[in-house]
């Protein structure tokens, strides 16, 4: 039994199809309304910050993935991120099951370079403060012997369904609006986006790798990291329209967060977007064998989703 925790984000949608398609039938989803993606996938309804409803979640699994996703919010990530990272350890604890956390690059903070595994954790966010601190918890208890588990990291998203990325929604949807594109920070600055199919892949296969586990893993990731510019001209090259776009300043953006509560949660981690964000995948790359989708491939099949 392969358990995924926060299954109805797109993260756990892809990692449910990859599992199904490669590696087991026996798929349980877990989230608070849960959908099935596979034919044979068992639900269970559950909230993860009810220790009780996660125990019976995880019982019986041997392989859980933890990909939920909780509303953008600093209070709401200081309140519920500790709670639940304790009680899936716990629960995978107890019944004995592996653990594969899905998470972000916020607790490397603002790197100078390129991001690795060995990547240093600097935090400089309060958002990247938080993930630090359950990243912590976890691998504490990997130290102690008392759990396995891995962590798979990734950068931005984008690809099919992704309609929380800011990449898909500031420059694929507007394009397919017919709008012009736009993008925060500098335009000019790489910026490393994953597709969000190989997330998932490269997710299901660390979690069915037995040597894989206890260490962190980057997923595979386009190393021809694009310019924001770039991005958009490729992004508006596959809808046949002009490259056409906008630079949200950062003054900007902190004058809309006044409306916005979104768009004010956004503006801490705006350093992303004001240097060059690359991400560096060589170590899953190698192992693996595995190739990434190249972001020519990656937004042609995604802007194919909007015609």
């Amino acid at each position: 039994m392969q358990t995924i925790l926060g299954s109805s984000g797109i993260i756990g949608k892809e990692v449910a199809k990859e599992l199904h398609r490669s590696f087991t039938k026996d798929i349980r989803l877990v989230s608070r309304n849960p959908q099935p993606v596979n034919p044979t996938d068992q639900l269970l309804k559950a909230d993860l910050l009810n220790r009780g409803q996660v125990m019976e979640a995880v019982k019986g699994s041997d392989i859980v993935y933890l990909t939920v996703g909780i509303h953008y919010s600093t209070r709401h990530w200081s309140e519920q991120w500790p709670v639940i990272m304790r009680n899936v350890i716990d629960a995978c604890i107890e019944h004995k099951a592996k653990l594969v956390f899905f998470d972000n690059v916020y607790s490397y903070g603002k790197v100078e370079g390129i991001m690795t595994e060995e990547t240093p954790y600097n935090p400089c966010s309060k958002k990247g403060m938080i993930r630090l601190g359950v990243i912590g918890l976890m691998m504490d208890e990997v130290k102690k012997g008392n759990l396995q588990a891995l962590i798979a990291r990734a950068p931005d998203f984008y690809g099919v369904g992704t309609d929380m990325s800011f990449v898909n929604v500031m420059v694929i949807q507007n394009l397919a609006k017919g709008k012009k594109a736009q993008w925060m920070g500098n335009v000019n600055k790489k910026h490393s986006f994953i597709y969000v199919p190989d997330a998932g892949k490269a997710t299901a296969m660390l979690g069915n790798t037995p040597s894989a586990f206890n260490q962190v893993w980057h997923l595979p990731t386009d190393h021809n990291t694009l310019t924001g510019k770039e991005f958009i001209e490729l992004s508006a090259k596959a809808f046949e329209v002009k490259p056409d776009f906008m630079v949200l300043k950062r003054w900007m953006v902190q004058m809309a967060g006044i409306f916005n509560p979104i768009i004010k949660e956004s503006v801490e981690m705006l350093y992303q977007n004001e240097i060059d964000y690359i991400f560096d995948s060589s170590k899953f790359e190698k192992a693996f064998s595995f190739k990434p989708t190249s972001y020519q491939e990656g937004i042609r099949e995604t802007a194919k989703s909007y015609k």
